[in-house]
């Protein structure tokens, strides 16, 4: 897996608000529709099912070439053969995760400030996730909105590739895309919707669109 991997249209899964279908549909529909990057986030599962299904998304993506991020669990994305881990605020420090991972693994650190993004970038992130750039209703325990003016903020500050998240849907993405981040990461507007490969198809144009703009 490449160093330096397209985070512009990034998934990050949610078991709830899959209606009942399963994760991997949802995620092969996507990705047909043009998701470059998954994080498989799994707040309440026990450690074998968020280890297996970290497996089978593996083996579905590392084919195509499409990076497997593991939520929070530095320990099942190592097992599963993941190709990265995405951590925040409150979780293992980024400098223990990279003695641990080594050199060749990716490591996203969640951020919402830019002392914060700053010494994520220090301590040798692989990219930011600035998060909530909008008020969303997937996550609830969340900094105030940190909006589009915080995020150019965080963009002048580092140059670590920015993965926005938060209340983005294909209304609003273009103008995040437009203020410096290199992908917009999406929970509901992809795996709430009926069809994911249409919703997948449709960011990515305003994402390809809205880069041309830069």
């Amino acid at each position: 897996m490449s160093r330096s991997p397209d985070y512009s249209l990034y998934l990050v899964t949610d078991d709830a608000l899959a209606g009942g279908r399963s994760i991997e549909w949802i995620v092969a529909e996507a990705v047909a529709g043009g998701v470059t990057c998954v994080q498989l986030r799994e707040k309440h599962a026990e450690s074998r099912a968020y280890y297996e299904r970290a497996r089978a998304l593996r083996e579905r993506l590392r084919p195509l070439g499409i990076p497997l991020i593991i939520n929070d669990r530095l320990d099942i994305a190592l097992a599963a053969g993941a190709d990265g881990v995405h951590l925040g605020q409150g979780d293992l420090p980024c400098v223990e995760a990279r003695h641990i991972a080594g050199p060749n693994f990716l490591i996203g650190i969640s951020v919402s400030t830019t002392a914060e993004a700053q010494a994520a970038a220090r301590d040798g992130a692989d990219y930011l996730g600035i998060s909530p750039i909008f008020d969303t209703p997937t996550k609830t325990d969340t900094p105030p909105a940190t909006g589009i003016d915080g995020l150019r903020a965080i963009r002048a500050a580092v140059s670590l590739p920015l993965v926005a998240i938060g209340g983005i849907k294909a209304e609003n993405a273009a103008a995040v895309v437009r203020a410096g981040a290199d992908g917009i990461a999406v929970v509901s507007a992809i795996m709430a919707v009926a069809d994911p490969r249409a919703a997948a198809r449709a960011l990515a144009d305003v994402v390809a669109r809205a880069r041309q703009q830069v």
